[in-house]
């Protein structure tokens, strides 16, 4: 989100920029509103339901190196029109508050307090949104990426254009770069079996930082099928051993598609000569106590659906790294050479070959550092989430 915001403000540049390319004749001052800046920005959207979270900030000047100003100090509420309410908590850099069952006869909208002025969303009655009919996954080719693709069931209307915005969580599991079920005794001078002093595996999450749009325009029966929403190389971490994405759905209107489209077209062009400057982006959002422009869009929903999916990588053409072996190797060594690798070197035991109860038979050991053992040192988490043991998808 953070990187939305950025590219928002992006499209500034363009006139400044306009004056310093090969062939201008003569200086050029812009003449950027004063108005686009100190702009407020708007996050989230209205689901029943839910912890709803919404992230309020401004924009930056131009020539500013700064992110985007977080709005702290805010009242922040989810309203309706039959008089009910849920105010917003301020929390690690958002508000969040958690929306009871919104009534389908009822227009929502979001409320905001801030540096003396007062803003409001429309009023919109939340949309029903479709489950998901499946989340499918292919390779088209062994040296192809992994696409995932995504179909809607049905949808209720097939009259009329429907629209949608889709986000995703991954999780993945990581293992280590080398394994061991020993460590030396540093007292008694011997390798110890301990199978249990790393985890022999780990998770790592994250969750998309764009949404997706789309449009049943398009498509026959206004139902989509098989919208492609993003690929993995066949060479990347998350599907070394297995993968799993969760799918959020939500159904939009009009208008918040199409202020998606306008935000997106002004963050790739970055300033392009067709670009609108940040004030002129479409927006449910006005200030009551001024005429200050304000940047974002908020939706309302009277549900949501999300769909889990796996990938499991001997089902694919995976390129998994084989790297050279890093271990640091002692081919004769004595019990003081082990302890010296782990009091000087910091180092843990991975293999013990004593050979020396032969002729000529020498002491061979293996060694690595935490960090190549422990894969929590590499931001992934030791426990097993409670979906890891799933076999198959599931539509929620």
């Amino acid at each position: 989100m953070m990187k939305l915001r950025q590219s928002l403000y992006l499209v500034l540049c363009l006139l400044v920029s306009v004056c310093t390319l090969s062939g201008c004749i003569e200086e050029y001052e812009a003449d950027i509103p004063s108005d686009d800046s100190d702009l407020l920005v708007v996050e989230g959207a209205i689901c029943s339901s839910q912890l709803n979270k919404f992230i309020l900030s401004r924009t930056q000047p131009v020539n500013s190196s700064n992110t985007p100003k977080m709005v702290t100090g805010a009242k922040v509420s989810v309203r309706g029109t039959d008089g009910s309410e849920y105010t917003a908590q301020e929390t690690n850099g958002y508000y969040a508050c958690q929306v009871g069952d919104l009534d389908p006869d009822v227009a929502y909208y979001l409320h905001i307090e801030t540096n003396g002025e007062v803003y409001e969303s429309e009023p919109q009655t939340p949309l029903r949104t479709e489950k998901i009919a499946e989340v499918r996954v292919e390779q088209d080719t062994p040296e192809s990426n992994i696409d995932i693709f995504v179909t809607p069931e049905a949808p209720f209307d097939a009259d009329k254009v429907n629209y949608y915005s889709w986000t995703y969580d991954e999780t993945w599991e990581v293992h280590p770069d080398y394994k061991t079920d020993i460590y030396f005794d540093t007292t008694k001078l011997i390798p110890v079996y301990d199978p249990n002093q790393f985890p022999s595996r780990g998770w790592k999450n994250a969750t998309s930082s764009v949404i997706l749009v789309g449009t049943s325009l398009n498509y026959e029966g206004q139902h989509i099928q098989r919208f492609k929403m993003f690929d993995i190389d066949r060479g990347d971490e998350r599907v070394y051993y297995k993968y799993s994405g969760l799918v959020h759905q939500r159904a939009i209107s009009k208008a918040e598609y199409e202020y998606d489209l306008a935000r997106r077209q002004a963050s790739s062009e970055m300033g392009g000569l067709f670009t609108p400057l940040p004030s002129a982006l479409p927006t449910n959002i006005r200030c009551l106590t001024s005429q200050k422009h304000v940047i974002g869009f908020v939706g309302c929903s009277l549900n949501t659906s999300a769909y889990r999916f796996f990938i499991i990588a001997m089902d694919y053409s995976i390129d998994f790294p084989f790297p050279k072996d890093m271990r640091r190797w002692l081919n004769d060594c004595d019990e003081m050479d082990c302890l010296r690798m782990v009091k000087e070197e910091k180092m843990f035991l991975c293999k013990w070959e004593d050979e020396r109860d032969r002729p000529q038979g020498k002491l061979r050991t293996a060694w690595a550092y935490d960090y190549q053992l422990d894969v929590r040192l590499k931001g992934a988490s030791a426990e097993e989430p409670d979906f890891w043991s799933m076999e198959e998808d599931i539509s929620y």
